[in-house]
């Protein structure tokens, strides 16, 4: 029998179920990876944003400043001079100087209002000063706040370099505290108003920021928060991407979870771009403060300060130099923005909108442009710094630049050089000059031009001309006898006679006097006065060539000197700034101060670094340095610079030696007053010849500056040992106590009125003499400073 029944069937799985399952597993699996890939990406994040802010967070640049101008009462100075420094200063002339860095005169009477700086011995602060003159002397100094008559006020020094980052980027960092409360809520006013409750972003600040910008009809509202804005600056770059802009929310919360307001505020207002001057890069609102108004942020009024604001938005199309109407559209926007909120009252913004953008030129920037002095600077700061921590670590360095001497030789030597290229017809540009001026007691470089275009920042003829001296050689020759007072003194009797002396390739050097006379027995001293080739080629012999090398090198030379008989004539290459310390070691009697162009750097917190103290060694007698100085006060009282002594005003003197080559291819002049050494050479920098003596160029050159300077009148102290007496026709002069010789010792020869006008006796130029050995100078003499220079 059959039977029939139904076989029982599983119902079919729900394939969907399935899919649902492993789409579960799947995003848990994502949001795992996304997880733990956000959270190390936030880790590595945290440490960049770390890193960065708490190192080193900027770079910044090497400042270098010029000496700060000294006031007291009796210092010469007059009230133009005053007004010139303040003027290079960027200070401002009121009819009331309230305001640190402003000035009034009234005649021979100035009011300044100084500025605070801090110095490399501490800061002073500003001060309100009354200074009255007599002439070129300041007669009174005294407090217009009260209180007692300051003795001595500084200055700020005057910035004259900075030496940027590769980046050329630029600021002055300020610290919280230092940031005025109306800048502060300016910027939250216009940027972000919910800066300090917001954590990094702000997405109600976004909508709001949207719609008060559609309701005025332009951007008055940033939509990102400061510290989204900081991090854009700081850490990331300026492209407009979704992935970007992720990332920078992600780091503002990073940054907010890790510093405090008042930092991150600090950092944005030293980083933020507000314009370009060039190639330099303004960041921070310190600089800008300075760049555009020529202020600390301190005194910036409302509509300043609305006007800085506003250009955060757009630096370069905001720029109100070449922007003004484009800026001052902005800066009277963001006025309004500051009366919404409460920042100022409507009538003070009313009152604001109604002053001009109030930009001036030169601020934040350098005051001058002194290229071959800063060369000088740089060639000392490499001996003791590395390149990267003059571009990174904001040094703060004060040098020993004068500005008021170093203005009056930049305008003498293109004056003098093109005066006497029209009056003998020589071709407009073809002469040109370098100058240096130090201080006598200090070694210190006053001022120094490297060419007739003192701008022009090429070759510098100051450092790197190195040219025959001619007889700027002679004074050493002449010092090198007197510190044999056994032998010789001024009255001394030597001989202006015919010289032949084999010159080692058969043929033999036979120097002439530049008058091509012989003028036989004559006084040591007139050797000199004269510039007589053959006395002093006779005189040099006797002593021995050797020692008066030695005695260049003890002076402050550091080349290699061919001791041979022409570098008597001056067979010597130097270039005008290892002149210059030859002669303020003769100046300064017989001790020499390694020329100085630094006195202190101070890190930048104003902490000091290096020192450059004054040195000073005693190199020789100090007997034989007056003796010489007073025979070289002669040549300019009647020799072969007697053009300087027609022209010195009655109480002053001074002393100094003419040189020129052979063929008239160099024109030299080197001397001194009581307080400043000057050495200035003109030539053609192809080494042809020019037709000029000492005495007809360079000396002009030199005239010119330094009689429109303040000098001392030469007042050696007479050294220990050394008397004045009457020995040759009754003519009184210096002499080592001992040896003063009796009157039948002196001696005749023709006076200096018979020589011919004022030319100077040269010798042949090193080039036409033959190649001698070379002799190395004493390591025990080296001037350390001289020697970062020269091989």
């Amino acid at each position: 029998m059959a039977t029939t029944g139904k076989t029982r069937r599983r119902p079919p799985r729900k394939r969907g179920g399935k899919v649902l399952g492993f789409l579960i597993r799947v995003g848990l699996l994502l949001a795992l990876a996304i997880g733990l890939g956000t959270t190390l990406y936030g880790i590595h994040l945290d440490r960049v944003v770390r890193a960065k802010f708490e190192g080193q967070r900027w770079a910044l640049p090497a400042r270098v400043y010029a000496r700060p101008l000294e006031l007291y009462a009796g210092r010469q100075l007059s009230a133009d001079e005053l007004e010139q420094e303040l003027q290079r200063l960027n200070y401002r002339r009121l009819a009331t100087p309230d305001s640190p860095g402003s000035y009034h005169r009234d005649g021979e009477q100035l009011v300044v209002r100084t500025r605070p700086f801090r110095f490399w011995d501490g800061r002073e602060s500003s001060r309100g000063l009354r200074v009255r003159f007599d002439g070129h002397r300041v007669s009174v100094l005294e407090a217009v706040d009260g209180g007692p008559d300051p003795a001595l006020v500084r200055l700020d020094a005057m910035l004259i370099a900075s030496i940027y980052p590769t980046h050329n980027e630029d600021r002055i960092l300020v610290r919280r505290k230092d940031l005025p409360e109306l800048l502060v809520h300016t910027l939250y006013a216009v940027e972000d108003r919910s800066f300090e409750r917001h954590l990094g972003v702000d997405p109600r600040g976004i909508a709001r920021a949207a719609y008060s910008n559609l309701m005025a009809g332009g951007v008055v509202e940033g939509a990102s928060t400061l510290t989204q804005q900081l991090v854009k600056n700081f850490y990331l770059s300026a492209e407009r991407t979704l992935e970007r802009k992720l990332k920078e929310a992600f780091m503002a919360v990073l940054l907010e979870r890790r510093y405090s307001k008042g930092e991150i505020l600090e950092a944005y207002a030293n980083e933020i771009y507000l314009g370009q001057d060039g190639s330099r890069a303004i960041h921070g609102f310190g600089l800008a403060s300075r760049f555009y108004f020529n202020k600390s942020l301190a005194d910036l009024d409302v509509a300043e300060t609305a006007l800085l604001v506003g250009m955060v938005q757009a630096p370069s199309s905001l720029d109100p130099r070449r922007r003004p109407e484009a800026a001052l559209k902005r800066r009277n926007l963001v006025l309004d923005v500051m009366v919404r909120d409460g920042v100022v009252d409507a009538a003070t913004a009313a009152a604001a909108k109604d002053a001009p953008l109030g930009v001036v030129d030169g601020g934040g920037r350098p005051a001058g442009e002194y290229p071959a002095f800063i060369t000088l600077v740089r060639r000392q700061l490499q001996r003791d710094y590395r390149d990267e921590d003059l571009r990174s670590e904001g040094l703060n360095i004060f040098t020993t630049l004068d500005p008021l001497v170093q203005s009056t030789v930049e305008r003498s030597v293109p004056e003098r050089l093109g005066a006497i290229e029209s009056a003998r017809g020589k071709r407009k540009g073809s002469l040109e000059a370098a100058a240096v001026v130090t201080s006598v007691a200090q070694g210190e470089v006053l001022a120094l031009v490297g060419g007739r275009d003192s701008a022009y920042a090429g070759f510098n003829r100051a450092l790197d001309s190195v040219r025959s001296i001619g007889s700027l050689v002679k004074p050493v020759v002449y010092l090198t006898a007197l510190t044999h007072p056994e032998r010789y003194s001024l009255s001394t009797i030597i001989e202006d006679k015919p010289v032949s002396i084999p010159d080692g390739t058969g043929s033999r050097w036979e120097p002439s006097n530049y008058s091509h006379k012989v003028y036989g027995a004559l006084p040591l001293y007139e050797g000199l006065v004269r510039s007589l080739n053959l006395a002093t080629v006779n005189l040099g012999m006797d002593l021995g060539v050797d020692e008066v090398v030695d005695n260049l090198y003890r002076l402050g030379a550091q080349r290699r000197i061919s001791a041979v008989p022409a570098m008597l004539l001056g067979a010597v290459n130097l270039s005008p700034l290892e002149v210059a310390q030859v002669y303020q070691s003769i100046a300064a009697g017989g001790y020499r101060s390694p020329l100085r162009a630094i006195r202190e750097v101070v890190d930048a917190e104003g902490r000091p670094l290096n020192r450059y103290p004054l040195a000073v060694e005693s190199v020789v007698d100090p007997r034989a340095a007056y003796l010489t100085t007073w025979a070289m006060e002669r040549v300019v009282e009647r020799g072969t610079a007697a053009w300087l002594g027609r022209q010195l005003p009655d109480g002053m003197s001074m002393a100094g030696k003419t040189g020129t080559t052979n063929g008239l291819r160099d024109s030299w002049f080197a001397g001194f007053s009581g307080d400043k050494v000057a050495v200035v050479w003109v030539g053609r920098d192809d080494f042809k010849p020019m037709g000029l003596t000492g005495s007809s160029g360079a000396l002009r050159v030199w005239g010119d500056f330094m009689l429109k300077l303040e000098n001392e009148p030469l007042a050696p102290l007479r050294p220990e040992g050394v008397v004045t007496a009457q020995v040759c026709d009754g003519a009184e002069m210096p002499y080592v106590a001992d040896y003063v010789p009796s009157a039948d010792s002196c001696g005749g020869g023709e006076s200096a009125e018979e020589q011919e006008g004022e030319a100077v006796a040269e010798g042949p130029a090193q080039d036409e003499e033959p190649a001698p050995p070379e002799r190395s100078r004493p390591a025990r003499e080296q001037n350390l400073f001289m020697s970062d220079f020269y091989d």
